[in-house]
């Protein structure tokens, strides 16, 4: 008797470890590119990672840094990533090279571009641009829609000089008068407001008419087309995760800054009470957190055709989608 209990707890040894390989096995490998280095809004993926959600949900999620909305629109256009984080405009036209991809959750329901300067520089306001040299990233979503700014404020497009500078030379730059204006978005405006006081100088895109969708979920559409059952996961999950840090950022702050760091706590609790400005919008709070509005994408797309044109049309209704949120979860009203 002994014997036969003893080879049955050999067999039942070696058959967990056989079944729990084999649920590693199913889950999906999934590969995450942000638009940056990654900051308060993408808190709620590093939130959801720590809490396994993901991994509930049957997704192996690895989280790459960015380095522009352009690049990360270009690896899961081409399906180096099978998820990324872009500028809806930036994915607008990558689509419009031929990148397969879809949106399927906004995160910036509102226009988080900007320009900064100094005032003290001798620069009021985008009439005084023309000359000047602006900061910013070579793959900053700001350089590929900075012809509708111009065109927007009545300056000639090609009247400024653009210098690569790093995201986190940006604040020393403008400081240095190395350069004389950068791009940024509203969620740093803090940080700013509190290095340069009254002499700094911002101007809002959305303030003066351009408000396209900001930083969106995207997805390669062939592996949407393969995989949607995962999209969904991760959507659903993305949205559980940001609903949380609405209610609460302290937990989300403390996993982003357990695998991030150089980063200030304090900064970047400011940042998220800016990103849900940005993220509030009458179809976030009313259809779901990260729905988008078909009329807005559409104008969306009329800005990017009129100012830069598609090399191969397409539909508004083809690059974005709806159908991957869960409708329960709603962005707050306040």
């Amino acid at each position: 008797m002994l014997k036969l209990a003893s080879v049955a707890v050999c067999a039942v040894a070696l058959i967990i470890p056989g079944v729990a390989a084999a649920e590693e096995a199913v889950k999906e490998k999934v590969n995450l590119v942000l638009n940056w280095v990654p900051t308060a809004d993408h808190s709620p993926y590093y939130y959801a990672k720590a809490q396994g959600w993901y991994e509930a949900a049957g997704i192996d999620l690895t989280i790459e840094t960015g380095k522009g909305s352009g690049i990360s629109a270009q690896r899961v256009g081409v399906g180096t990533s099978q998820i990324g984080i872009a500028d809806l405009p930036t994915a607008m036209l990558a689509r419009g090279k031929g990148a397969k991809l879809t949106a399927v959750m906004t995160v910036y329901a509102n226009s988080p571009q900007g320009f900064y300067w100094l005032k003290s520089s001798g620069i009021n306001g985008p009439k005084d641009f023309p000359g000047k040299k602006i900061g910013n990233p070579p793959g900053d979503a700001s350089r590929v829609m900075w012809p509708a700014f111009a065109k927007q404020v009545g300056i000639d497009p090609n009247s400024v000089s653009f210098v690569n500078v790093s995201p986190q030379a940006k604040v020393p730059s403008l400081k240095s008068h190395a350069i004389d204006i950068t791009s940024d978005f509203y969620n740093e405006h803090d940080l700013k407001v509190r290095e340069f006081g009254a002499d700094l100088g911002f101007l809002a895109w959305r303030d003066i008419g351009i408000n396209p969708y900001g930083n969106s979920i995207i997805v390669n559409s062939d592996y949407l087309a393969a995989h949607p059952d995962v999209v969904k996961a991760f959507t659903e999950v993305s949205q559980k995760a940001f609903a949380a840090c609405v209610k609460d950022v302290s937990p989300c702050l403390k996993a982003l800054m357990a695998s991030v760091s150089g980063l200030d706590e304090a900064n970047q609790r400011d940042q998220w009470n800016r990103i849900k400005e940005l993220m509030r919008d009458p179809t976030t709070t009313s259809v779901a957190l990260g729905a988008f509005n078909a009329d807005r994408v559409g104008s969306d797309m009329e800005m990017v055709k009129t100012y830069f044109g598609l090399e191969h049309a397409f539909e508004a209704k083809e690059i974005f989608t709806n159908d991957y949120l869960d409708p329960s979860i709603k962005m707050s009203k306040e």
